[in-house]
């Protein structure tokens, strides 16, 4: 082998080490950011949702707009949701989507929007809101 083979080998295996990724340990592992939403808040008599789950009014469920939906990556995730106007909060478990919803609107069952101290007649609400982890339970 020639010297100039010898240096190309030399600064590509250095080049792989430094490119590595490090892994990742419990001291270096970050969660990601919590991204907190606001809209409107309104609600909906639930049935079969896009998450192909049966439904009932009395079950906390939210349909969340059509964009964030997507494929539906966020079914079975609990949402925390606070009514903005009285502070009052409550969680509901995503279960379908919202076509006519913006991108930080949620649709909610009857149980779950009286729970947030709204009554039914006032039909729409401030709401501001975030997804928990996946797998937490309230």
């Amino acid at each position: 082998m020639t010297p100039f083979t010898y240096i190309t080998l030399a600064l590509a295996l250095v080049g792989s080490v430094i490119a590595a990724p490090a892994p990742v340990t419990p001291e270096t592992a970050t969660l990601a950011k919590r991204i907190t939403h606001s809209g409107r808040g309104t609600f909906f008599n639930v049935g079969l949702g896009a998450c192909g789950k049966h439904n009932v009014d009395s079950d906390h469920i939210v349909a969340i707009s059509s964009s964030i939906f997507g494929s539906g990556g966020n079914c079975e995730q609990f949402m925390e949701i606070t009514n903005t106007k009285n502070g009052k909060k409550a969680f509901g478990l995503v279960r379908d989507s919202c076509p006519g919803c913006g991108p930080g609107d949620v649709d909610m069952s009857p149980s779950l929007f009286q729970a947030l101290g709204a009554t039914l007649d006032e039909g729409v609400v401030s709401v501001s809101w975030h997804f928990e982890k996946k797998g937490f339970k309230p």
